[in-house]
């Protein structure tokens, strides 16, 4: 027998048939105020980031830089000692090397023996120039001298030649009257007008006085002859004056180039000497500045050669870098703007300015520049040589050397 069993509705069971079927939650509404807080946050954030990117320029290439100082021997020699070493401190005016001194100390000996020669042989010279202008206005003095007693012995001839001439016209004039007396009184003696004692007095007195017209012409050509002979010395001394006057400062003249020649002799001798004193010295090679010493070659007992480079100083109190950025990061870059400069060997950030920029791109001071012009241009970014110095009185900066990578970051603002 079949049994039936029926089920009677109820509220009951009509719950149980509903908390059967699968659950499904409602959707959430999402709160719009979060999301736009969020996005503004986002776009804060870009912002300051873009802004803080374009206030600040940084590269790694970049390196310390520092003057790299050689010491080369000035002079020819023998090495005699090296004071110095690789990675050695020095200070400026240190011995770095020292050269046999000997062949110099003769060098220098025999150059002052020659010094002293030849300003001796100046003070010898020296006083010959006033002693000759002493000389020559004595000479023009004395050829005055003597053609002033020449032409007074010129003009005293003279007046006796004008006193012969006058004595003989007065003789003459004696002479025609008594040879006239006598011609008449030898007419009278023919006819016995007078007597033979006046005849012959007066024949006597004409030819006593044709010997004293004859006496009187010989005279006046005589003193005719001494003032010729006054005329012709007057002119020679005219002539020496004038020669002396001509002469004077000739002799001067050559005086003063013997002297300029021997002043010219004893400054090269001084030059000489000077030089070889130079030679003296420059055997001791010092340091011009203080560093490290690097690259020494100089070793005992060689050979050196003037401009012969021995060691090398790198100058560690002067650093600065050369940071090579693009030619793009440069438009707001100048000299004077703060750097912070990270050196990786000392894993440390050192405060730097920007010192100047460069004048012209690396590529154009390189050994083989490009050249454009052949028509196979490329266009590349170039790099340019900003040069930043380390601002002074920080922490291990003595521990910085040429040639250290960095990062700096040129801050534009």
């Amino acid at each position: 027998m079949s049994t039936v069993i029926e089920y009677a509705s109820s509220p009951i069971g009509e719950e149980a048939v509903l908390e059967s079927e699968p659950f499904v939650p409602k959707p959430r509404r999402v709160n719009r105020g979060i999301v736009a807080a969020v996005l503004l946050l986002l776009i804060a954030a870009a912002g300051s980031w873009y802004i803080y990117a374009q206030g600040s320029e940084e590269t790694d290439d970049a390196q310390v830089d520092g003057h790299l100082v050689p010491i080369a021997s000035r002079v020819d020699g023998t090495i005699q000692a090296v004071r110095v070493d690789d990675n050695q401190v020095v200070k400026a005016g240190d011995l770095l090397v020292e050269l046999d001194p000997r062949d110099y100390e003769v060098a220098a000996d025999q150059a002052k023996a020659q010094y002293e020669q030849a300003n001796a042989q100046l003070s010898a010279a020296d006083p010959n120039l006033p002693m000759t202008r002493i000389t020559n206005q004595a000479d023009l003095a004395s050829d005055s001298a003597q053609i002033a007693g020449a032409e007074a012995a010129l003009a005293s001839a003279r007046l006796d030649l004008a006193g012969a001439v006058a004595r003989l016209k007065e003789s003459q004039a004696v002479n025609e009257r008594a040879q006239a007396d006598f011609r008449r009184y030898q007419m009278l003696i023919d006819e016995n007008v007078v007597s033979r004692a006046n005849y012959d007095q007066r024949k006597s007195t004409a030819t006593a006085q044709v010997q004293t017209v004859a006496a009187n012409q010989a005279a006046v050509s005589a003193a005719e002859k001494t003032v010729d002979q006054r005329l012709a010395q007057l002119e020679d001394l005219r002539t020496k004056l004038q020669q002396t006057q001509s002469s004077a400062p000739l002799r001067l003249a050559i005086r003063e180039a013997d002297i300029k020649s021997q002043r010219a002799n004893a400054d090269a001798a001084g030059a000489a000497y000077e030089k070889a004193s130079l030679n003296l010295r420059y055997g001791r090679i010092l340091a011009p500045v203080a560093g490290v010493v690097t690259q020494r070659s100089a070793e005992p007992d060689a050979r050196v050669s003037s401009g012969q480079q021995l060691l090398m100083i790198v100058q560690t109190d002067d650093l600065w870098v050369t940071a090579d950025f693009k030619e793009t990061q440069l438009a707001r870059m100048h000299p004077g703007q703060r750097v912070k400069i990270s050196v990786d060997a000392l894993h440390k950030d050192f405060d730097g300015t920007v010192e100047s920029m460069p004048a012209v791109t690396g590529s154009r001071t390189s050994v083989l520049p490009p050249e454009n012009a052949t028509g196979n241009y490329v266009k590349v970014i170039q790099r340019m040589p900003v040069r930043l110095r380390f601002n002074s009185g920080q922490k291990d900066l003595d521990k910085l050397r040429p040639g250290m990578s960095v990062e700096p970051k040129v801050y534009l603002r």
